[in-house]
């Protein structure tokens, strides 16, 4: 960097001051960026035709780059790492962080001239803007002297942005003149999955003594597909279509047909039981009412797509599948899609809020077909249906959910759920923990207490946890392996005993768009008794993401 290096220093000093670290830290980065601009131009002709075998693009700056709200957006910054909070800090408050399409930040990569303009220029505007406002402005007279040092010395690649920036304005032109769609972005996931199992002893009984099965099931094949339609008119708002299909539900694995009522069936495949026929996965409309609160609105919303959600165990089709593993089994009666809305608020860089009001029914006021939408456990409790329906009318629930996460490594969410379901009443505390205990470990858990009135069973308290853990790069670099057990419905008035869950799987991406992801179940009391004999399963996913 030559007699530049000192001033780059200092710019750099500045950005990290805005972002609250040390000017030790900010060395430490200028350093290792300069140890890997060595190594990237010593290894350039090795790397390029590495790259060419692997088949992948190399990141580079005319890569365009996709807005940040949060680091957890970037996969490639852990929370341990020395400048997750610094990146939290410019994203919160300047809006100065961005991440490449793939969801990466990069930061073991050379910083570049011109990339280094660019967030000079974020820099700027942002200072700029405070001032026309009256706002106070986070930086010393010298700090804002050396920034007009460096905007003198990045006057060339300022300009060359800029130009780079009209250019690509006609070229958007010409791809919108031509494209699918000038606001409608196309995604899509297909998974395969080959699954088999069996229980220990002659038959099984379900919690109210029906025997269930008297023999294994068969090994199946099954899948699912889901196409979604993302359209924005304004930068910050969404609507989304959803497609999807896929076989028989919970029917289709063996742990869904051997013990169907707590949770055990894979959740990717029961969520969209379609049988073979195509249907509205998702429809709602998201949009910014101010500055940090979001509001959905829609007729295909799923609760779990807002609420309850953890890093480590939320994506059933690459991570744990078992349903009672995945989310909180007592907190949503209405486990899948229904009409409604949802608000979600972060305060600050601490505390978010949300909120949401569902009804599985909303379009068959008065209609007495059977509910979709609802969870087994609800059909358990509740067999005789009933309820108003509609939008006001029953099976209905309202959920809020308080998060807090004083850094990147720590989140905890608590929750309350509660409403009717077929004219008997619900409540619901629950409680949702991550921590990351370092780059490759963490460890995560659940916890709910309930009540359910008038149950085929009586009144009910039931409770329910899990805990697990999570490691990164087990023997292969991008891999991710987990272990959980949990019991979903724990109530000596159902059963006389209580069913346990345990599930451990291995996720293998191939590349950005193919990952292999083997699990194997555990079911222990199935159906909280004691007489069932222990369920085992395995399946093996492969999934598609494009």
């Amino acid at each position: 960097m030559g007699k530049f290096y000192p001033l780059l220093v200092s710019g750099i000093s500045i950005l990290c001051f805005l972002a609250q670290i040390t000017p030790l830290q900010a060395q430490t980065f200028m350093r290792e960026q300069g140890r890997a601009g060595s190594r990237e131009q010593r290894g350039k002709t090795r790397e390029k035709g590495e790259t060419r075998e692997r088949g992948e693009k190399k990141p580079t700056t005319t890569n365009y780059q996709l807005p940040i709200t949060q680091v957890s957006q970037l996969s490639d910054v852990q929370p341990d790492d020395w400048a997750s909070r610094a990146l939290q800090s410019l994203i919160w408050r300047y809006g100065i962080v961005t991440g490449y399409p793939n969801g990466k930040f990069l930061g073991n990569r050379a910083l570049s001239r011109y990339e280094f303009a660019a967030a000079l220029s974020t820099v700027v505007r942002q200072l700029e803007g405070a001032i026309a406002n009256g706002k106070p402005v986070q930086a010393t007279q010298d700090d804002l002297a050396t920034l007009e040092k460096l905007l003198q010395e990045y006057t060339a690649e300022l300009k060359a942005l800029q130009s780079r920036l009209d250019s690509l304005e006609a070229r958007s032109a010409v791809l919108q003149a031509h494209e699918f769609s000038t606001t409608t972005k196309l995604a899509g996931q297909v998974i395969f999955a080959i699954n088999g199992g069996g229980f220990g002893g002659d038959s099984l009984r379900d919690p109210t003594g029906t025997e269930i099965a008297n023999n294994n099931p068969v090994t199946t094949l099954f899948y699912r597909t889901q196409l979604d339609f993302d359209t924005s008119f304004s930068g910050t708002d969404l609507l989304k279509i959803r497609l999807d299909t896929g076989s028989n539900g919970n029917r289709d694995n063996a742990a869904g047909v051997l013990e169907p009522n707590f949770g055990s069936g894979l959740d990717f495949s029961t969520r969209s039981s379609r049988n073979g026929e195509l249907g509205l996965g998702r429809l709602y409309y998201s949009f910014s009412a101010a500055k940090n609160l979001q509001i959905v609105l829609g007729t295909a919303i799923a609760p779990t797509d807002y609420l309850d959600r953890n890093r480590y165990a939320n994506r059933s089709f690459v991570d744990f599948s078992t349903q009672a593993l995945v989310n909180n089994y007592l907190l949503f009666p209405i486990d899948e899609q229904g009409a409604g809305a949802v608000v979600n608020w972060q305060a600050n860089e601490f505390f978010t809020l949300r909120a949401m009001y569902l009804a599985a029914d909303a379009e068959n006021s008065g209609s007495r077909d059977e509910v979709e939408g609802v969870s087994a456990l609800t059909r358990l409790l509740y067999p005789d249906e009933g309820g108003d329906r509609g939008l006001f009318g029953n099976p209905y629930q309202g959920t809020v959910e308080l998060e807090y996460s004083p850094n990147p490594g720590f989140t905890l969410r608590l929750q309350y759920s509660g409403g009717n379901t077929f004219d008997r009443h619900f409540d619901v505390l629950g409680a949702n923990v991550e921590l990351n205990l370092s780059r490759q470990l963490g460890v995560f858990g659940r916890y709910g207490y309930g009540s359910y009135d008038d149950t085929i069973f009586g009144d009910l308290e039931p409770s329910y946890w899990m805990v697990g853990i999570s490691l990164r790069n087990l023997l292969l670099p991008g891999a991710v392996a987990g272990i959980a057990a949990g019991q979903p419905f724990v109530e000596n008035a159902v059963g006389d005993a209580t069913q346990t869950n345990f599930e451990a799987y291995y996720n293998f991406p191939l590349n950005e768009n193919l990952a292999i992801a083997p699990l194997v179940q555990a079911i222990a009391n199935p159906s909280n008794q004691a007489d069932n004999g222990t369920i085992i399963t395995g399946t093996l996913r492969t999934v598609f993401s494009f």
